[in-house]
């Protein structure tokens, strides 16, 4: 399923659309990066709220955009 992170053979986060997954801020793919920061790590309850966290704030922050980019349609000025 591809609204699917797997972070190993038989776990995953549920409800992480592609934008999502493929947002990128200062160069890093967000959730991407933030997996590999803690590689080898058991992640623990807290870590797991904060990444689903991350997850909300992301799909925000995208809709967000959308909404400027609407309301701004000619952004940057020229």
């Amino acid at each position: 399923d591809n609204q699917r992170v797997y972070i190993n053979k038989s776990q995953h986060f549920e409800g992480v659309p592609p934008e999502v997954w493929n947002f990128y801020i200062g160069g890093y793919q967000v959730c991407q990066k933030w997996l590999k920061d803690r590689k080898g790590r058991t992640l623990t309850f807290d870590d797991l709220c904060h990444y689903q966290k991350i997850i909300v704030a992301l799909k925000e922050t995208i809709q967000l955009m959308g909404e400027i980019d609407t309301l701004i349609p000619t952004w940057p000025m020229e």
